[in-house]
Formats: C-alpha cells, sequence, structure tokens
C-alpha cells in the first residue's frame, strides 16, 4: 500500500461511471494550491444519511463519494480544524458518527498498482476500506461543523473556499447535510 508521497495525477482517477461522474474543487489559499478530486454521486430518490435503511447510515465511515477514494492535494501544510496535515496527498473518507461527522484524512493512497477504491469491494474484486479504520494509515481525524442546506442537494458537491489571508473553507453538500471546517495555510 502506497503512502502519501507524490503527487496524484487526476486524470488515473477517472472512471467511466456517469451516475457518479468526476469532479474537483480547487483553491488557492495564501499562495498556495490545494485540491480535492472526488466522484460526485446523486441522491437519485434514495435516503442516504441517517438511520437504518440509509444508503450511508450513521456509525458508518463512508469514502466521501463514490468509485475511487476521494484525494486531497496540497501544496503547503495545513491546520484543518486543529489537524496538522503536512504538504502531500491524502484519502478523505467522513466517519458518519451519529450525524457528527469527522473528516478522516488517510496516507494511503494506492493499493498494489492502482488507487484506493474506498470502502467495500472495488470492481476488480479487491475487498478494500480497511485502511479507513487503521491508525497505522491515518494521519488523523477532524470534527466538521454540521447544518442544513436550504434546500436539498442531488449531487454531492465539496468545495474549497478562499476566506482570505492564510485562510480557507472546506464545505460538503448532500442530501439534507452540510458539513465544513475552517483550514489555515502554514
Amino acid at each position: 500500500m502506497m503512502l502519501a508521497v507524490a503527487q496524484v495525477k487526476k486524470e488515473d482517477l477517472a472512471t467511466k461511471n456517469t451516475k457518479s461522474p468526476g469532479a474537483e474543487t480547487s483553491a488557492t489559499v495564501n499562495g498556495k494550491n490545494i485540491w480535492i478530486y472526488y466522484h460526485a454521486p446523486s441522491v437519485r430518490s434514495r435516503q442516504i444519511f441517517g438511520d437504518v435503511g440509509a444508503l450511508e447510515p450513521y456509525g458508518k465511515v463512508w469514502r466521501l463519494g463514490a468509485d475511487y477514494a476521494t484525494v486531497l492535494h496540497t501544496a503547503a501544510d495545513l491546520d484543518l480544524n486543529g489537524l496538522a496535515i503536512p504538504k502531500g496527498d491524502y484519502t478523505l473518507y467522513a466517519d458518519l458518527d451519529n450525524g457528527q461527522w469527522k473528516l478522516i484524512v488517510n496516507k494511503a493512497l494506492m493499493a498494489g498498482g492502482r488507487h484506493i477504491w474506498g470502502v467495500g469491494v472495488s470492481p476488480d474484486g479487491i475487498q478494500e476500506g480497511a485502511t479507513t479504520n487503521d491508525p497505522a494509515t491515518e494521519l488523523g481525524r477532524a470534527s466538521l461543523t454540521m447544518g442544513k442546506p436550504s434546500s436539498p442537494v442531488e449531487t454531492l458537491k465539496i468545495t474549497l473556499s478562499d476566506a482570505g489571508g492564510a485562510k480557507g473553507k472546506l464545505l460538503i453538500e448532500w442530501e439534507n447535510v452540510t458539513a465544513s471546517a475552517p483550514f489555515t495555510v502554514k
């Protein structure tokens, strides 16, 4: 398993899954580029978050998108709501923890010769997802501030934004949930 070292090539993360197309958000904060590449699923009349019966039930670790694990690249050291993140590439997951989410920043990027599929079984039948609960591969976890959008969000949207100076914001929106965290470029 490859840990965060060299920059990930976004084109290697593309899939042909039209139901969860590739998406990217980026921001330049304090002169440093930060981006997240993810696959954006849609609600499509399903209950996404909640108790038993939801696609992503509370108490579960979610890959923060679909298909390959969501990737964060930062060209600078960050402080994300108290979690120190050295510059580099990481995979992101969310611990749904009964509606009080925590962002999991993981150092594992590759499984063999390809990118981590995320949680569950990849199309080539490899069981993955253990990296999300393995302290040896986790950089750490940061609490997210939970909220509700003004109207339901059909397609997962992750946004990085510049908040002025060395400060920025991460915002995750899907279905009836928003989750956010401030970050500072060091």
